[in-house]
């Protein structure tokens, strides 16, 4: 873990345990579904369900400022907190910990093998809901200088410095998945043309942790992802590709990499905007 550009941004399962009675620390877990988290969760985790927490009802992130206070406040965590993320997919931890970065809230951490890793070693478990005493936090406005906005992402199609990086699955970059079921009539599928397709989870071990340095930078080297262009990742609401920019930001250490946060739920509803298949 050493090696990595800012390993200080991970914590493993036994550094987690070892804290889990800190007053200042705050555990968040993130899934689209309450059901995982009922059934059993790392103890004093506070789920949070994006659909309800994080997303207003056209899927883009809530980044005004009463929003986030409301968010953080009612988890628990005031500005000296440190945060561990984690969740079902592997992205949403690193989601969690890019939101909280652009609002200021530095104290923020993901961790490296997630839920996946814990349950496979056999760690504590807790089961019901964690009881947490609300703040009042006042974030800092949303800092725009990690996201990409769409007319950016336009001029970048034709731009042979930057990157577009679709990190969604295959059959999503193909076009055989829309991002809603069923499809709504203005939805199209395909991807971002010329954008360059890497699905997120290659960046993981089979235990859920992420993969060494080297193996990092032969997966984005091979697909001519290097450190001197502007590398824009897109997935289907922005988790996956916040997932993206962490993983090229603080473990390479690629210095010009912004999600585009508005992903394929922005751009495949515009009518103007070119999607290939």
């Amino acid at each position: 873990m050493n090696r990595y550009a800012r390993p200080d941004v991970l914590v493993d399962t036994q550094w987690l345990e070892d804290r889990l009675d800190e007053p200042d620390l705050r555990i968040l877990e993130v899934d689209m579904s309450p059901a995982p988290y009922e059934k059993a969760h790392i103890p004093g985790a506070v789920f949070l369900n994006p659909l309800t927490d994080l997303l207003r009802p056209d899927l883009r992130l809530k980044t005004e400022p009463d929003a986030i206070d409301h968010l953080l406040s009612q988890a628990g965590i005031g500005p000296e907190t440190t945060v561990v993320a984690y969740g079902g997919d592997p992205g949403t931890g690193a989601w969690i910990f890019w939101l909280l970065q652009a609002v200021g809230h530095r104290r923020v951490k993901v961790l490296n093998g997630g839920y996946q890793r814990w349950i496979a070693e056999g760690r504590p478990l807790a089961h019901g809901l964690a009881t947490v005493v609300p703040t009042q936090y006042s974030a800092r406005p949303f800092d725009a200088s990690s996201r990409v906005s769409l007319q950016e992402v336009e001029a970048a199609v034709a731009s042979p410095s930057q990157i577009l990086l679709d990190v969604r699955s295959l059959p999503e970059y193909q076009g055989r998945i829309f991002l809603m079921q069923p499809p709504k009539p203005t939805e199209r599928a395909g991807h971002i043309p010329g954008a360059v397709h890497l699905e997120h989870t290659l960046t993981l071990n089979g235990d859920g942790t992420f993969k060494p340095v080297e193996e990092l930078q032969a997966l984005f080297q091979q697909r001519g992802i290097t450190a001197d262009r502007d590398i824009f990742p897109y997935c289907a609401i922005g988790a996956r590709s916040a997932f993206m920019w962490f993983v090229l930001t603080y473990l390479l250490g690629y210095p010009n990499v912004r999600n585009y946060d508005g992903s394929w739920n922005e751009w495949s509803r515009l009518l103007h905007t070119p999607v290939e298949t």
